[in-house]
C-alpha cells in the first residue's frame, strides 16, 4: 500500500469514527439528553454538537426535563457563587481584623474626636455636647470615650430617645440604659412620633439615642482637638472660618 491509499484510508477511518459519534449523539438527544450528558459519551465540541443536534425535535415532556435540570443546575452554580463569595468576604474581614492591634489612650481619642465631628452636634451657639445615633455600638464607643478619655462624671450625662409609637417606651429606655451604662432617671423624656406602618419592619431598630452634656468647656476643647488633628494632617481650606 503506498502513501496515498494509506492517507486515504486514515481520512476515511477518522471520518468513519465522526460519523458514529454523530449517530451516537442524535441517538442519546432523542432520548431526551441534554448536551452535558452527551457529551460525557462523545467527545467533540460543544458548537460541533450543536450543528449535529439542529434538526432533532424533543418531547414536550422531554423539554419539561431538560428544563428542570437547567434550573437544578442554575440553583447549584448560583448556591456555589454564593458559598465562595461568602468565604471570601470571611477572608477579608478576619484578615482585616487582624490587621487592628491593641489600641492606645491616643487612639481612642483620635477615634472620639472623628467620630463626634461625623455625628455630633457643633452649634456654636448652644455648644451643647450631643451625639444622637440609632447604632448601639457607636453609642457605646462614644460613651467609653466620654468617660474614658473625655473624663465627664456621671451625673453630667443625659440621654434622650427618639422612638415610633409602634416601639415599647420600657423596653427601649432599658435596652439604652444597659448600652450607656446610664441610671433610667438621667433620662429624658422620650419623644414619641406617630408611624405610619401598623408594625416594626425592622425588629433590631431601638429608635435614636441622644447622649447630652452640658459643659461648654469640654464642647470647646473637642472643637480644639479636631482642629489639632487637621493640623498635624495637613489639611486644610483656604479662607475657612474656624469649625
Amino acid at each position: 500500500m503506498n502513501f496515498d491509499d494509506t492517507l486515504t484510508s486514515c481520512i476515511l477511518l477518522v471520518q468513519f469514527m465522526k460519523l458514529q459519534q454523530k449517530n451516537k449523539a442524535i441517538e442519546l438527544r432523542k432520548k431526551g439528553k441534554s448536551y452535558k450528558e452527551i457529551l460525557n459519551h462523545v467527545n467533540v465540541s460543544k458548537g460541533t454538537l450543536s450543528l449535529w443536534l439542529r434538526d432533532v425535535k424533543l418531547s414536550e415532556k422531554q423539554k419539561a426535563r431538560l428544563y428542570g435540570l437547567r434550573e437544578k443546575n442554575l440553583y447549584k452554580l448560583a448556591k456555589n457563587k454564593q458559598k465562595q463569595r461568602i468565604a471570601q468576604t470571611r477572608a477579608i474581614i478576619r484578615s482585616a481584623k487582624s490587621s487592628i492591634h491593641r489600641l492606645t489612650q491616643k487612639d481612642l481619642l483620635l477615634i472620639g474626636v472623628a467620630l463626634y465631628w461625623a455625628e455630633g452636634d457643633k452649634s456654636k451657639k448652644t455648644e451643647q455636647v450631643k451625639f444622637t445615633n440609632s447604632d448601639p455600638q457607636m453609642i457605646a464607643l462614644i460613651m467609653r470615650w466620654f468617660r474614658d478619655v473625655c473624663n465627664v462624671k456621671e451625673e453630667k450625662i443625659r440621654i434622650a430617645l427618639h422612638i415610633h409609637d409602634l416601639h415599647s417606651e420600657e423596653k427601649v429606655k432599658k435596652f439604652w440604659s444597659i448600652v450607656t451604662g446610664i441610671n433610667l432617671k438621667q433620662f429624658h423624656k422620650t419623644q414619641i412620633k406617630a408611624s405610619s406602618i401598623r408594625h416594626r419592619r425592622n425588629k433590631l431598630y431601638n429608635g435614636t439615642c441622644s447622649v447630652r452634656i452640658n459643659d461648654r468647656a469640654l464642647f470647646r476643647k473637642i472643637r480644639g482637638w479636631k482642629l489639632g488633628m487637621l493640623d498635624k494632617m495637613n489639611i486644610s481650606i483656604t479662607n475657612a472660618p474656624i469649625a
